[in-house]
């Protein structure tokens, strides 16, 4: 009897189920990141409509979207932002400023398309309502992240780095503001509601300068603010001078929980309460703990004041209701009396005046220094360091 043996034939079909199944997930997610992408392209449409009606214009000469397989990547190039009513001074005119930026790119990952990272391409021009270039800023680097999006955004975080403004005049570029580092951080407290959101912030500052504001603000400093912002009644896209009215009228605070600035051997530390006034101006009280103290003479220019003779526009910022006839009459008398006098005295004021500061306050201890503690105020936007007027800030509506 002969036996036959019949090879049984292989099903073949089993070796195309990997690539098979392969091949659909990737037309899946191909299908996935295309929505996604979408999603993401319109996302950014409704935000730029909803800026645009609080008087915040967002334009892209040219916009893409990319990075598939798995980023999300929207890239605006020849940008622009409008402003309309975003100042005080603005408020009720036509008055725009326009900025003209070169690039920005907006990246969300696939897995997690709430949140977005923007970077931004130097340099940044603004124009006046005559499109003639008024100010222009650079940067070596500069980001965002916003986590929390499309709905009520839940933090937000600015960075740059070596930021530079300049204002133009002529054909000439005037610096106006420096940093080495710089960078500002915003959350919904965990306290917040939707009836009721509070905003925790913090700024962070290093190796800054400003210039044209306050003779305190020239020499490099470090600052790093921490406080928290209450009375906001939504977070709706409004336009900024609505928004501080909003919050003016419903009692709204700046809170700051903790504040530390050094400038050379100056170290000032602070925390306390700021409101607006009706008016628009800031209204309040921080209490200062400062090292360093007599470094704020020379930087107020008061011993420059008495160096040279006082001019009434000067007095008027350090003494308010002091005549500067009556300064000046004084110190001509001394100087006829006994000639060279009054030469000494204006030489030697700065330390008398010195003593006078460090005289204001409580003693204290601020790492490790002699310090002097007391409250800095805030009086319808003057500011005052114990009974001397040191400045004034703008109305911000």
């Amino acid at each position: 009897m002969t036996e036959s043996f019949v090879t049984p034939r292989r099903r073949r079909w089993p070796i195309f189920v990997a690539p098979g199944l392969l091949l659909l997930a990737a037309l899946a997610w191909t299908v996935f990141w295309f929505v996604a992408a979408n999603g993401t392209d319109r996302r950014v449409d409704e935000w730029r409509t909803r800026e645009a009606a609080a008087g915040r214009v967002y334009e892209c000469g040219q916009r893409s979207v990319g990075g598939f397989p798995f980023r999300l990547e929207v890239r605006c190039t020849n940008a622009s932002v409008t402003l309309r009513g975003q100042t005080a001074e603005q408020v009720g005119s036509q008055d725009t400023i326009t900025a003209k930026l070169g690039d920005i790119l907006v990246v969300a990952q696939v897995y997690d398309p709430s949140r977005l990272i923007a970077e931004f391409t130097a340099p940044a021009t603004l124009l006046d309502r005559s499109q003639h270039p008024v100010m222009v800023a650079n940067w070596k680097l500069a980001n965002s992240s916003i986590v929390g999006l499309p709905g009520v955004p839940q933090r937000i975080a600015l960075v740059f780095e070596e930021p530079a403004l300049d204002r133009i005049n002529g054909a000439v570029q005037v610096g106006m503001a420096r940093a080495k580092h710089a960078e500002l951080h915003g959350r919904l407290a965990e306290a917040s509601t939707a009836e009721r959101p509070l905003i925790d912030a913090a700024i962070q500052v290093s190796s800054a300068s400003i210039q044209d504001v306050h003779p305190l603000l020239v020499a490099p400093f470090d600052a790093d603010i921490r406080a928290r912002l209450s009375g906001l009644r939504d977070l709706s896209s409004k336009p900024w001078p609505e928004r501080l009215r909003d919050l003016q009228a419903a009692g709204g605070r700046i809170d700051i929980a903790a504040s530390r600035i050094q400038q050379g051997d100056l170290i000032a530390t602070g925390s306390g309460s700021l409101g607006l006034t009706a008016q628009g101006r800031l209204d309040g009280e921080v209490q200062m703990v400062v090292a360093g103290l007599e470094a704020i003479v020379p930087a107020l220019g008061i011993d420059k004041l008495l160096e040279n003779g006082v001019p009434q526009s000067a007095l008027d910022k350090v003494a308010p209701g002091i005549s500067a006839q009556d300064v000046n009459s004084v110190i001509g008398a001394l100087d006829r009396m006994i000639p060279g006098l009054t030469k000494v005295v204006r030489k030697h004021a700065g330390a008398g005046v010195a003593a006078g500061v460090n005289a204001l306050g409580t003693e204290a201890v601020l790492e490790g220094r002699k310090a002097r503690a007391f409250p800095l105020r805030f009086v319808d936007g003057a500011v005052y360091l114990g009974s001397l007027k040191v400045a004034q800030t703008p109305a911000l509506y």
